[in-house]
C-alpha cells in the first residue's frame, strides 16, 4: 500500500488546494463541502444513492472498455472500487451535502474522485496520482453529471420505494387480521360525528386495508415511470462526447449490475429537462401519507377516553403519557405516523416547486427533489412498520359499549325507515332522543311492528348489510 502523507494538493480550474492526505475525496468535493454547509446531512445518509452512483461508474466503465474507449487496466480498477462501494466500503467519504447547487455535480465528483482514488491504490499508486487513473477523464469517461445523477437518483429511488411497498404490505396484513379479528363485533358507524347507521368493527378496520392495498398499486406504478433513464443523454441528450451505441452499451451493463429492468429514454433531450415522473412518485407519496394520516385520526378517536371519550377501542399502551397527570397514556404512535405524513405534503410541495423551477435544458434542483423524495420514502417505511408493530397488532375491542352504543342509538331507526315510512321512523327518532328512551322499546310500546319482525330486523345480519368492508383476495 502506498504511503499516505498528511496532505496533498490538488488543483482544478480556481487554483491549488491541499486535500487530507487520508481521504478518498479530491478537491471538487473540498469546495463543495466548503460551499454547500447547508443541511448537514451528507449523501451517504442515503447508502442505497451512494451504491447507485457507483453501479453507474461500474455500467460506464464496462460499456467504455468494451467499445475500446477504456484500458483494461483503468476498467478493472474501476470496476472493482465500485464494487467494494456497492459492497458497502468507503460510504463514509461521500461527504458532500445533499441539497447542493449546481444540479448535482458536486455528487458526481465526489463518486469521481472517490473511485479514482481507490482505483489509484488499487493499481499501486497513492492518492491523487490522477496521471495514471483520473477521475473526469476515466471514471467519467462518456458521462455528465446530467445523466449520471439523474439515473443514479432513479435507481435508488426504486429501492427506497420497494422497501415502502413492503412495509406497506405489513401494515396492511396487520389491519386485515384486526378486519377479521373484530368482524363479530357490531357498533354504530358515524358521519360527520354523529350517529349513522350499524355497522362491524371488522368493517371499520377493512377498510383500512384496503386503501394500504390500493395506494400499494398506485405506488408501483409510479416506480415503474422512473425505470427510464438518460443515461448516455451526456449534457443537454444529445449524446456529445458518447461514443456510438454507449447509452445502450451502459444501460445494458447497468440493468444487469442492479438487477432492474432499466430503459433509456426515447427521447433524451426531453427526459434530462423533465423531472414529472418524481412529481408522479410524489404525488403518489402525498397520496398515501393522506390516507395514512386520516386513518390514524381515526384509530385517535375510536379509542377517545378512557371514560370521557368514545372508548371504542383500546390502543397498545407504548409509554407513559404525562409528566404531571398520573395514569394518562396517549396515542403516540398514530400521532407520530400523522407527523410523517404531514412532513411528506410537505416535502411534495417542495418538489412540485423544485421540478416547476427548471429552466430550458436542465432542472438543476434535483439534489433537493432527491432529498425530499428519500424523506417521504424512508419515513413513511418506518411509520407503516412502527404503526403495525407497535399499534395495529395490539388492539383490542370494548365489545360490550360498542354493543351498548348500537342498542342506545337513534340510527337503529334508519333500518326500521322502509317499513315505517320516513315521517313516522322521524317522529319515533325525535320522541326517542327528547325522553332517552330507546328506538326499541318505544316501537314495541306503540305497536309499530309486530315483536318478531322487529327482532329480526334489529339482527346484526341485517343492520350490518352484506356488501361493504369484504376484503379482497
Amino acid at each position: 500500500m502506498p504511503s499516505v502523507s498528511a496532505v496533498r494538493v490538488e488543483r482544478d480550474l480556481l487554483g491549488e488546494r491541499g486535500v487530507p492526505g487520508d481521504v478518498y475525496w479530491g478537491v471538487h468535493t473540498l469546495r463543495a463541502r466548503e460551499n454547500f454547509a447547508i443541511t448537514g446531512i451528507p449523501i451517504s445518509v442515503y447508502p442505497q444513492l451512494v451504491s447507485a452512483l457507483a453501479g453507474v461508474k461500474e455500467a460506464a466503465a464496462l460499456a467504455n472498455e468494451e467499445l475500446g474507449l477504456l484500458a483494461g487496466e483503468k476498467a478493472r480498477a474501476i470496476v472493482a472500487a465500485c464494487r467494494e462501494i456497492r459492497g458497502g466500503a468507503l460510504h463514509d467519504q461521500f461527504v458532500v451535502d445533499v441539497v447542493q447547487g449546481g444540479a448535482g455535480t458536486s455528487t458526481n465528483m465526489n463518486a469521481n474522485e472517490v473511485v479514482a482514488n481507490r482505483g489509484l491504490e488499487l493499481m499501486g499508486h497513492p492518492k491523487g496520482a490522477y496521471a495514471f487513473l483520473h477521475p473526469n477523464e476515466d471514471v467519467n469517461l462518456g458521462q455528465s453529471t446530467n445523466d449520471v445523477y439523474p439515473t443514479a437518483i432513479r435507481i435508488a429511488a426504486i429501492g427506497a420505494g420497494r422497501e415502502l411497498l413492503r412495509a406497506m404490505a405489513v401494515l396492511q396484513d396487520a389491519f386485515a387480521e384486526k378486519a377479521v379479528e373484530f368482524g363479530g363485533v357490531v357498533k354504530m358507524g358515524r358521519t360527520q360525528l354523529q350517529d349513522a347507521v350499524p355497522m362491524t368493527l371488522g368493517q371499520e378496520f377493512s377498510t383500512y386495508a384496503v386503501m394500504l392495498e390500493e395506494d400499494r398499486a398506485r405506488l408501483a406504478e409510479a416506480i415503474e415511470l422512473i425505470h427510464e433513464i438518460n443515461l448516455g443523454a451526456t449534457a443537454i441528450g444529445t449524446g456529445l462526447n458518447a461514443a456510438p451505441g454507449y447509452a445502450e452499451t451502459a444501460r445494458r451493463h447497468l440493468a444487469e449490475l442492479t438487477g432492474l429492468p432499466l430503459v433509456t429514454s426515447a427521447n433524451l433531450v426531453e427526459a434530462t429537462q423533465d423531472c414529472g415522473a418524481f412529481v408522479q412518485l410524489s404525488g403518489v407519496l402525498k397520496r398515501i401519507a393522506v390516507k395514512l394520516s386520516k386513518t390514524c385520526n381515526d384509530l385517535r378517536l375510536l379509542s377517545s377516553g378512557p371514560r370521557a371519550g368514545f372508548g371504542e377501542i383500546n390502543l397498545p399502551a407504548v409509554q407513559a403519557g404525562s409528566s404531571i397527570m398520573p395514569g394518562k397514556v396517549n396515542p403516540v404512535i398514530p400521532e407520530v405516523v400523522n407527523q410523517v405524513a404531514f412532513e411528506v405534503i410537505g416535502n411534495d410541495m417542495t418538489i412540485t416547486m423544485a421540478a416547476e423551477g427548471g429552466q430550458l435544458q436542465l432542472n438543476a434542483f434535483e439534489p433537493v427533489i432527491f432529498h425530499a423524495l428519500s424523506k417521504s420514502m424512508t419515513s413513511l417505511r418506518a411509520a407503516c412498520l412502527t404503526l403495525a408493530e407497535r399499534c395495529v397488532t395490539g388492539i383490542t375491542a370494548n365489545a360490550e359499549a360498542l354493543r351498548a352504543g348500537v342498542e342506545n342509538s337513534i340510527g337503529l331507526v334508519t333500518a326500521l325507515n322502509p317499513h315505517l315510512g320516513y315521517t313516522a321512523a322521524t317522529t319515533l327518532a325525535q320522541e326517542a332522543l327528547a325522553t332517552g328512551r330507546s328506538v326499541v322499546e318505544l316501537t314495541l310500546e306503540k305497536g309499530l311492528l309486530p315483536p318478531e319482525r322487529l327482532a329480526e330486523l334489529l339482527t346484526p345480519e341485517h343492520l350490518t348489510g352484506s356488501s361493504g368492508g369484504v376484503l379482497r383476495a
